[in-house]
């Protein structure tokens, strides 16, 4: 009897390894739970059903037009989309390299630096897989004060505390550039490394002076420090933006207009176009859909955010500071909007 019920138990337990080993009850992660932090499937391989979407922070276009992305890539295409917060564009920039993010909002500016291997990527080197899907809307420079600390130029700026950015961000490289500009260091201001939303509320309670805030317009902070405090922008002469463009040809002279922080008149500055990135391991056919499909609901984007009015599909594609993914290349081309 003892006999019998070992082989029993030693044939329940084959039988059980068996099955195992046919796939009936792996224990090993799917595909699609493989993909869920981001990672992108290699290149020509199954559809990846799992997206990370980098923006910036939560108070920022990036986020918000982000956010309606996932939403617009769920109804549409089925993909699980998520949206990160991050500190943005070189943060986004080396989550795209750590295929930690599949598509990402960036500025031309740090996308420039870090196809180049310069700047904030001299010490990790150029990052040549970087791929376009979109040039988007110009981010403007927002120099924003209170009427009552009378900053009336950059120059202004010197030994006043001075939100630049969150650290690893499109802003405070942006801000480094815009100082410099004027033959402003660090050493010339007291730099505090603050998001959008932090700068703000360090605004409020009068523990800075002004903020740099780089972001497509109008900007959710700015606007929340409008209703409560004098806001002044401050400005940045055309002529200042040019010579600015002689090293830095990414940099153009923009408006902000007249009632957008309830400026009385439009006030000059420097703007800088956005880009979105696609990770080079998505499939050509995958690019090709999630270009698609954003252009195609582009109605919902401008809803979310104003922003987003800006992006047109005739110029989306054109003078990039990277390639185009081939996938994102395919439309364009589709569209006629490329030769």
């Amino acid at each position: 009897m003892f006999q019998k019920k070992v082989i029993a138990i030693l044939s329940s337990a084959l039988l059980a390894l068996t099955v195992t080993a046919c796939g009936g009850q792996s224990s090993a992660p799917a595909q699609g739970d493989a993909n869920a932090g981001g990672a992108a499937a290699p290149s020509g391989g199954a559809e990846q059903k799992f997206l990370t979407i980098a923006t910036g922070g939560s108070s920022g276009p990036y986020y918000t037009i982000g956010g309606a992305m996932a939403k617009v890539y769920k109804d549409k295409l089925g993909y699980n989309a998520s949206v990160q917060s991050t500190g943005a564009s070189v943060e986004n920039i080396n989550l795209i390299k750590s295929k930690k993010a599949d598509l990402a909002f960036v500025m031309s500016d740090v996308t420039t630096f870090a196809y180049q291997g310069e700047e904030n990527f001299k010490e990790s080197g150029a990052i040549k897989e970087l791929r376009g899907m979109a040039g988007l809307y110009l981010n403007y420079v927002q120099i924003v004060t209170l009427k009552d600390r009378n900053i009336k130029s950059v120059h202004d700026l010197k030994g006043k505390r001075v939100g630049v950015g969150a650290p690893n961000s499109g802003v405070e490289v942006n801000a480094r550039m815009v100082l410099a500009g004027h033959g402003i260091t660090y050493d010339d201001i007291k730099a505090d490394y603050l998001s959008y939303a932090e700068a703000i509320e360090q605004l409020k309670n009068n523990t800075i002076d002004a903020a740099f805030v780089t972001s497509g317009l109008p900007n959710a902070s700015v606007i929340d420090l409008v209703t409560t405090k004098d806001v002044e922008i401050v400005p940045i002469k055309k002529e200042d933006v040019e010579k600015m463009a002689e090293k830095f040809p990414f940099f153009v002279s923009a408006e902000i207009p007249s009632g957008v922080y309830k400026n009385d008149e439009a006030v000059q500055t420097a703007a800088i176009r956005n880009i979105l990135l696609l990770s080079a391991d998505l499939s050509e056919e995958q690019a090709y859909n999630l270009t698609k499909t954003f252009f195609e609901e582009l109605p919902a984007l401008q809803a979310a955010h104003s922003a987003a009015k800006e992006i047109d599909v005739k110029e989306a594609g054109k003078d990039l500071v990277v390639p185009l993914h081939p996938g994102a290349e395919k439309y364009y081309k589709e569209v006629g909007a490329l030769n």
